[in-house]
């Protein structure tokens, strides 16, 4: 079967990091050894490189950071080699001489010493007259690299028990078909039978660490969805809703470099005990009606919990487990208080890419024909959808503080009274706030104050999710309703890219309130909650144990799924009396029957 880009990209991660440790669940412990795993794969890292993936203090990367860096860090062009080659050579003889080669190696870039110069020298002269033949060191170079590479590639092709052994949080999506167990009622999710038991263990054996102990570790889940399994939310709907109490908020999902996902949190003050009936959805912001928003197909969820937003461990009091279409919601009862309401997805569907996926650069600005720099109409398009969403309140004006929240996402800084008070002096406001058209005037003028440089306004652009062909395909807006039957509750966004541990906490316990703790075989102390939701399948690892331990999870035999760790083979590391959320697998294609099947492992200590 032939791969796709993502997985020979990944395949070739594997390659390289089995080439240095023996298994992918072995951290880097050094920068040399960082540089080793680099070689393998056919970079060639600079020292400074090398400090900026490697800071002071870090003690240790795993697998899945070496392929983040492995992204950035890209291959040296061929033609870029050869033309610093010829530009060593001073007298274009094709030989670069010991005196050449050493005044530059000593004097410019990455100084190395005499010594190291004559190492690589008696390296590269091979045939000792004192002169380097480039051409055929390069040669020699690319053809070597090459084929460690192949090597390493054929070394965990041949070894099937090494290619399912590698872990770590990646694309793989190439599961195998299987017979699978149907989806069984809470009643029955006690532990298998020992036959039943023993005829799984032989079918998943190969795919698991091989100590008998392991063998013995082992715990698995095989639940069914059909195609589209999403009950009507309409049925929650109360049937005079248009006459409630409403309130709207917008926000955004904003996909950070490292992966993690971050929105704005907001609080919702409740005057006194009333029925209340909660929604949050993707924001459509596509003018054509029968083409919507690309990321349409997010999911989203809103976790009400009670507390301060400083407080890790606040309470969870609900959270929208209904969907109806796009829309997830709640209805229940909630007593006068004040709450905050945390923004959730799984990632499932937002996640990095391995690649740039735009096709082209966009131009931003263009000069008139009397010399007057304009926005472009593409670029003017991507600032409208960013003031739509920006415009917290649906307003179709920027108030200084939902322009304040723009301006910690894009810029980490603040715009203050003053500096508000000239923004409305010079650019187009009514009701003291911002309109569309004052906003495009303010990023007009930042594009003067740099003579047209858009360097500045690609990292605005980047921040808010675009790529470079002004897609939005890191950050997926959303809309929030409120509805209260007696009274009218405010609602306030309050902070940005806080509450994470908060919003985990939530979403843990939110799983295990819903779902049966199975313990894994041998391993009382190891709980696994599987929730089963109406879009999506989520799962807590609770380790009550002393020490920490390393679980292997497999969702090899999963079919049509994709999962929030971007693989369906990696490891979590749990701390000891800790719980942790595993992962949340969703439908690749709802239109399709999708089957969830994993098996959770401990992996011995090493």
């Amino acid at each position: 079967m032939q791969r796709s880009e993502e997985e020979r990209f990944y395949m070739t991660c594997r390659a390289a990091y089995l080439s240095v440790f023996r298994s992918s669940l072995v951290n880097m412990t050094s920068k040399d050894q960082l540089c080793s795993v680099l070689q393998q794969a056919g970079r060639n890292p600079s020292q400074k490189a090398l400090d900026k993936y490697w800071p002071p203090g870090t003690k240790k990367l795993n697998f899945d950071d070496f392929c983040e860096i492995l992204k950035k860090e890209k291959a040296a062009e061929p033609d870029q080699l050869m033309k610093i080659f010829k530009k060593f050579d001073a007298n274009c003889d094709g030989y670069i001489s010991h005196d050449e080669l050493s005044r530059i190696l000593t004097s410019s870039g990455e100084k190395m010493s005499p010594k190291e110069v004559d190492e690589i020298f008696s390296l590269a002269d091979v045939n000792k007259d004192g002169k380097l033949d480039y051409q055929y060191t390069f040669w020699l170079l690319e053809s070597t690299v090459e084929q460690c590479q192949n090597a390493a590639l054929e070394k965990l092709e041949a070894d099937a028990k090494l290619k399912r052994q590698n872990f770590g949080n990646q694309m793989d999506n190439s599961p195998q078909s299987l017979e699978f167990q149907p989806e069984r009622p809470a009643s029955e999710t006690q532990p298998r039978t020992e036959p039943e038991t023993t005829q799984r263990k032989d079918s998943r054996s190969s795919s698991r660490p091989s100590s008998a102990r392991s063998r013995r570790s082992s715990l698995s889940t095989a639940i069914n969805m059909g195609a589209g399994s999403t009950k009507s939310g309409r049925l929650a709907e109360p049937k005079s809703l248009q006459d409630w109490h409403h309130t709207l908020m917008r926000g955004c999902f904003y996909l950070e470099e490292d992966g993690t996902i971050v929105s704005l949190q907001y609080r919702l003050i409740i005057p006194e005990t009333t029925s209340v009936y909660l929604t949050i959805r993707p924001l459509n912001l596509s003018p054509i009606p029968d083409k919507p928003s690309p990321w349409m197909c997010v999911d989203s969820a809103l976790y009400v919990v009670m507390g301060n937003e400083t407080k890790e461990d606040s309470n969870l009091v609900c959270f929208t487990e209904l969907r109806d279409k796009e829309r997830f919601l709640w209805r229940g009862e909630l007593n006068a208080g004040s709450y905050l309401l945390l923004p959730f997805t799984t990632g499932c569907r937002l996640m990095k890419r391995t690649r740039k996926t735009a096709t082209k650069t966009a131009q931003l600005v263009n000069r008139t024909q009397s010399g007057e720099l304009e926005l472009t109409k593409e670029f003017q398009a991507a600032l409208s959808d960013i003031f739509e969403v920006i415009d917290l309140d649906g307003s179709g004006l920027l108030s200084l503080e939902e322009y304040n929240f723009f301006e910690q996402r894009t810029s980490g800084e603040k715009c203050d009274e003053d500096a508000w008070a000239i923004c409305k002096e010079n650019f187009d406001t009514r009701k003291n706030e911002l309109t569309r058209q004052g906003f495009l005037e303010l990023n007009l003028m930042e594009a003067n104050d740099r003579e047209g440089d858009p360097r500045d306004l690609w990292l605005t652009l980047e921040a808010m999710g675009y790529n470079r062909s002004l897609e939005m395909v890191e950050a997926c807006p959303f809309v929030i309703a409120v509805y209260c039957e007696d009274v009218k509750a405010t609602l306030q966004a309050v902070h940005l890219d806080s509450g994470i541990k908060m919003l985990n906490s939530a979403v843990q316990r939110s799983i295990t309130s819903k779902a049966e703790a199975r313990s894994l075989k041998g391993h009382e102390n190891v709980l696994v909650y599987t929730y089963k939701g109406e879009s999506r399948i989520s799962s807590v690892i609770a380790n009550k144990s002393n020490q920490k331990l390393t679980v292997h999870i497999n969702n090899e035999q999963s079919k049509n799924c994709v999962s929030s760790r971007g693989m369906s083979v990696f490891a979590v590391e749990v701390p000891a009396r800790t719980k942790m959320v595993c992962q949340h697998v969703m439908a690749l294609n709802e239109q399709q029957e999708w089957t969830y099947n994993c098996v959770e492992t401990i992996i011995p200590s090493l």
